[in-house]
């Protein structure tokens, strides 16, 4: 059943001038929807780790202790001012080769290609989530700290219980900004190796010619992706705003 709608739509698609002709192999068709389950793997592992890396970097830069928030600014700058595949290649060609060395080759060294660009991505996008997250810290207002304070709130729990929930409402509108271009960039694991969409169609046009109908299709992915992080960022939004105070 499943094999005959493919092979009308490959036939129908081919009236309209596409070439969809892999779809009638399974190798291919397997590689493919593989490669679909990836990249929406990759979004679903980087998402919650580029805002870990982003909660972890903002506290350290609010760390009264300059050996802790030194570094983090350092991290930070470099991170925003290099290219996201050149930091790819850099931790998957150098410190991967360093692990294998050290493990005593490749066949010993657990880290996977998805491994690295997961790592990669949501440490490039968490520089970014700390600065949005730095900026609603500092836009907290000072009677409102005093106010805390006023209350017996000590410093941890001024952070804790007053700046970062407001922090949060400020800079989600650039978080979820921030997450759309992390959707963007897990193709550059196509680099690597990785297996998502885009390397999935590469080794597939190679072979059919079809560039465009594959092209195509992986802009509608990411642009649905796209779309659906938008729309629960806006719906986030809504929910989290508190009347009156313009957040």
């Amino acid at each position: 059943m499943i094999e005959a709608l493919i092979k009308s739509f490959v036939a129908a698609a081919r009236s309209l001038g596409f070439n969809f002709s892999f779809l009638a192999s399974a190798y291919e068709r397997g590689m493919w929807l593989d490669g679909i389950r990836t990249t929406l793997e990759l979004a679903a592992v980087t998402i919650p780790a580029s805002l870990a890396a982003g909660l972890v970097l903002v506290l350290a830069l609010r760390s009264p202790w300059y050996w802790l928030a030194g570094p983090s600014r350092a991290f930070i700058e470099l991170t925003r001012s290099t290219p996201t595949l050149v930091q790819l290649d850099c931790a998957f060609l150098a410190l991967n080769m360093l692990v294998s060395a050290a493990l005593g080759g490749a066949e010993h060294n657990p880290l996977t290609p998805f491994f690295w660009c997961v790592l990669v991505i949501a440490l490039h996008i968490g520089a970014f989530h700390a600065e949005a997250l730095r900026a609603g810290v500092e836009a907290v207002p000072e009677p409102t700290r005093e106010a805390a304070r006023a209350l017996g709130f000590g410093r941890a729990q001024v952070l804790w219980r007053i700046e970062l929930p407001i922090a949060f409402r400020v800079a989600l509108p650039a978080l979820v900004n921030n997450l759309v271009n992390l959707i963007k960039l897990t193709a550059i694991g196509s680099a690597i190796a990785v297996g998502d969409i885009t390397y999935a169609s590469i080794m597939i046009w190679t072979q059919h010619d079809n560039v465009v109908e594959l092209m195509l299709f992986i802009l509608l992915l990411f642009g649905a992706l796209n779309f659906i992080v938008s729309r629960a960022g806006r719906w986030l939004e809504a929910r989290v705003r508190i009347p009156g105070h313009g957040v």
